[in-house]
């Protein structure tokens, strides 16, 4: 087989197995095989790739054909300009979280203290940390194995953070100027309304809000007064549909400036909301 063989024969895989991006995959599949670049393939487009290669190909083929997610495949994705490792212990981070990051961005003032909740790869925190060098944050998330993970994506991104494995504010001390949260929010009876890659191979944790979806809005921002400082800010990623329901929890539960933000596709994304000074 050579390269040009195994590139149509990876398309034409990925495409049955209703892959989108059939030949987009096949590419980035063939590069991490192959470890290869444009220039090399168009120069040796027509030469026979070597057996152990082609092994190597059609094994991680299969798996995207299975629906396996190509960063799991990768073991990487790019977010906010960033290079962040994952894994199936993390959610994957995604585009729409960038509104969360700038939103939390526009609100941050210097030598401020984040806390990122329910943080899984990191990207939250990291992004913000990296941008503005003068705050400081701690990152937590119920798994150790996500926290592990954030730890390395800190070092590879030179990042200082403090990492803490904890139920929600179970193990947390202090108070912070912001909390930022992107907590699991897809109601338990939608879950089987995801995609292949999302629902059967991302963390179940890190996606399931409970019968309404609202279980951890509800429990965090019942807990967050007791965590943020006076005038602190609460930032929250939501679902496209609950641009209603989480402002209402944060009224009920005597926050003010509460607004909504929307993403990029014009869709209802990030809440953000004020404690009351003293």
């Amino acid at each position: 087989m050579t390269y040009r063989e195994a590139i149509v024969s990876g398309e034409k895989s990925l495409g049955e197995a209703g892959i989108a991006d059939a030949r987009n995959d096949a590419w980035l599949l063939l590069t991490m095989a192959c470890k290869i670049d444009h220039t090399y393939y168009y120069m040796h487009i027509d030469e026979e790739m070597p057996e152990e290669l082609q092994h190597e190909f059609e094994v991680l083929i299969k798996k995207r054909a299975e629906r396996v997610p190509l960063q799991y495949i990768t073991g990487e994705q790019e977010f906010m300009g960033l290079s962040f490792a994952v894994s199936p212990e993390v959610l994957i981070p995604r585009q729409d979280t960038e509104s969360l990051v700038e939103e939390t961005l526009s609100v941050l003032k210097d030598g401020d203290l984040i806390l990122d909740m329910c943080t899984g790869s990191g990207c939250i925190l990291i992004s913000l940390l990296h941008e503005k060098k003068t705050c400081q944050g701690i990152g937590v998330d119920v798994a150790a194995t996500s926290i592990a993970l954030a730890r390395e994506n800190a070092v590879h991104n030179q990042v200082e953070a403090e990492w803490l494995v904890s139920d929600l504010f179970t193990e947390v001390k202090g108070e912070f100027d912001v909390i930022v949260s992107n907590p699991p929010y897809i109601a338990t009876r939608d879950l089987e309304e995801l995609m292949p890659e999302v629902i059967c191979h991302e963390p179940k944790r890190a996606l399931d809000g409970h019968e309404d979806g609202l279980y951890f809005y509800r429990k965090i921002i019942e807990q967050a007064p007791l965590y943020l400082k006076p005038g602190g800010r609460l930032l929250f990623e939501i679902g496209y549909d609950q641009g209603e329901s989480v402002p209402d929890l944060l009224a009920q539960a005597g926050f003010c400036d509460i607004a909504v933000i929307k993403d990029y596709a014009g869709n209802d994304r990030v809440v953000r909301a004020r404690l009351h000074d003293l």
